[in-house]
């Protein structure tokens, strides 16, 4: 694998951090009920964590020797996670914050079986991290509803 190819993964990764970084971060501030003050720390906590591990990423893209994509239109155009709209119910908020961090995890495997003997061992250790926080991130959210 070329360290275009393997850069232009972990920019479609960065996008949908990013992605996930914003939305996280609204829904902190908005998020109502009974839940507010679990809910309100939880994603404070899991936005802080993407939002350092957004930076890690995009630096080993530059360590590839390629630009990291830096523009909300760039992460718009190659972003699977979605922005939100409105403002949904808490749990709405807490189902949809899983799915989204399912879909980065499913991408992180991708990623590294795409890595699978391309003798890359930074970004696997980085992916397999990112893997590690979305799994766990996932099965909290969900077992919050």
């Amino acid at each position: 694998m070329s360290n275009q190819s393997t850069a232009d993964l972990l920019g479609g990764f960065l996008a949908d951090t990013y992605t996930l970084v914003v939305k996280s971060h609204g829904y902190h501030w908005n998020v109502t009920g009974p839940q507010f003050f679990s809910l309100h720390a939880m994603f404070e906590e899991q936005y802080t964590d993407m939002w350092t591990a957004a930076d890690v990423i995009a630096e080993r893209i530059r360590a590839l020797g390629t630009y990291a994509p830096g523009s909300f239109a760039d992460f718009t155009k190659i972003a699977q996670v979605k922005e939100a709209t409105g403002v949904p119910s808490a749990s709405e908020m807490v189902a949809d914050l899983a799915r989204d961090h399912e879909l980065l995890a499913a991408s992180a495997r991708r990623i590294l079986a795409a890595l699978d003997g391309a003798n890359d061992d930074a970004t696997e250790d980085l992916i397999t991290q990112r893997l590690q926080f979305h799994e766990k991130t996932s099965w909290m959210l969900r077992s919050s509803l």
